[in-house]
């Protein structure tokens, strides 16, 4: 049977419908369990919400936070997240922030944006707003070497802004919404990780300062 739940994490109200058991309701940062990151209860421009770091020197695509009991197959993701590079991040530092998802074993799909991207006074830079990635075996630059911007796009975007950010996953097929647009601004065809199901994950990149708040999984 589903079930709706009500999770407060940090004081943001996460609604979950799931076929699963339900959270238990007044957790805050309880609800996640840390993989290579930090986590606090923070006041971040005007919302309550749960800042994530890294914690020490992480590999790419290992620091994010497991939403404890949440699984996904189809359906959707949303959340409201803002990113940006760390005091003292090295150049290359985009604030990368997104949701992981289908995690498990330590597998799994994620898309995520890169803030500092959206309005540089480099088209080419633009172009790589957004990014798809499949962990461990399909990172950035193995997208780019077999298929040269079928999994990034642009999207306008400003470093460590609210952005509210939607995912939508059926089969293999996801899809990425920023900021309530009626279309998408990333189509992926083809999750490398094929029709699978697993968790869901709050994901940061390398130099990341990282906030999320008012997430919402709907599992169809």
């Amino acid at each position: 049977m589903k079930m709706r739940s009500i999770v407060s994490v940090c004081g943001a109200t996460i609604w979950v419908l799931c076929v699963c058991a339900p959270f238990a309701s007044g957790q805050t940062i309880g609800q996640l369990t840390p993989h290579n990151v930090k986590l606090e209860s923070v006041d971040y421009l005007g919302k309550r919400a749960i800042k994530v770091t890294e914690d020490g020197e992480v590999a790419n695509g290992e620091a994010y936070a497991v939403v404890k009991d949440a699984a996904l197959h189809d359906g959707a993701i949303d959340v409201e997240l803002a990113g940006r590079p760390t005091a003292g991040a090295a150049a290359a530092a985009r604030g990368f922030i997104g949701i992981a998802f289908r995690l498990q074993n330590g597998r799994f799909e994620y898309i995520y944006l890169r803030p500092t991207n959206g309005r540089a006074d480099d088209q080419v830079r633009r172009n790589h707003s957004t990014q798809y990635s499949a962990y461990p075996d399909f990172s950035f630059a193995v997208a780019r070497q077999q298929a040269p911007e079928r999994y990034e796009s642009y999207v306008d975007l400003e470093p460590g802004a609210w952005t509210r950010y939607r995912i939508t996953v059926e089969g293999t097929k996801a899809r990425l919404y920023v900021n309530g647009a009626s279309q998408p601004c990333l189509i992926v065809n083809d999750l490398k990780l094929g029709d699978s199901s697993g968790g869901v994950a709050l994901w940061i990149g390398p130099g990341t300062e990282g906030y999320f708040t008012g997430l919402t999984i709907r599992p169809q």
